[in-house]
């Protein structure tokens, strides 16, 4: 009677122990590929959160460049006291009021391409947007740099001999410039970080 049972049964404890490990194996190696496609995706949404933090410090830079070059160029253009004491009479505070105005301008169309993007408007594609932001900021602080410098010996000789509104105007634009290169300077490292890590994902 036994071996009847046994037989009709159709199987042994140790049968049962081995099909009870192959599942668990089978199990265990379908795990790897999920976890495998979840670095994956996991890879690719920091980087894309890392890419978003970089155009917004680009922009955020670029909205003080503008801020600054503003106040270079108004505050310079403004500073007309009378006989000696007007920025029109010197070169070099005129070549600051003309590149203040320059990167304004270019700062204010940065902000416009921007603005467009975050409107899901077209901007310029991949690679050339991203050199005209690199090539763009670096001539801009460059030129404000060169600004700065023409205009710095001229305003320390004028204090030496009279420190007035006239020369304190003048330093005070003289520094809004200078404040728009580091900006300037800052967001074409980040423009030169984003061109050479450029991905199509």
């Amino acid at each position: 009677m036994a071996a009847a049972v046994a037989a009709s049964s159709g199987s042994t404890p140790g049968a049962d122990v081995e099909k009870g490990a192959a599942g668990s194996d089978t199990n265990v190696d379908g795990g790897a590929p999920a976890a495998a496609g979840e670095g994956v995706v996991g890879a690719v949404v920091r980087r894309w959160r890392r890419q978003d933090l970089l155009e917004k410090s680009g922009s955020a830079l670029r909205v003080a460049a503008w801020a600054f070059s503003l106040l270079a160029f108004v505050v310079m253009g403004a500073n007309d006291h009378g006989d000696w004491m007007q920025f029109e009479h010197y070169e070099e505070y005129r070549y600051v009021v003309a590149i203040g105005v320059l990167a304004f301008i270019y700062t204010t169309l940065q902000l416009v391409r921007h603005g467009v993007r975050l409107t899901g408007g077209q901007d310029l594609q991949g690679k050339v947007a991203l050199l005209v932001d690199f090539a763009g900021d670096q001539v801009t602080a460059y030129l404000l740099m060169s600004a700065v410098s023409a205009a710095i010996p001229i305003t320390n000789r004028m204090r030496e001999g009279a420190d007035n509104v006239f020369t304190d105007s003048s330093a005070a634009s003289i520094s809004m410039a200078f404040l728009a290169f580091v900006c300037l300077a800052l967001s074409a490292l980040v423009s030169g970080f984003n061109l050479a890590k450029q991905t199509y994902i």
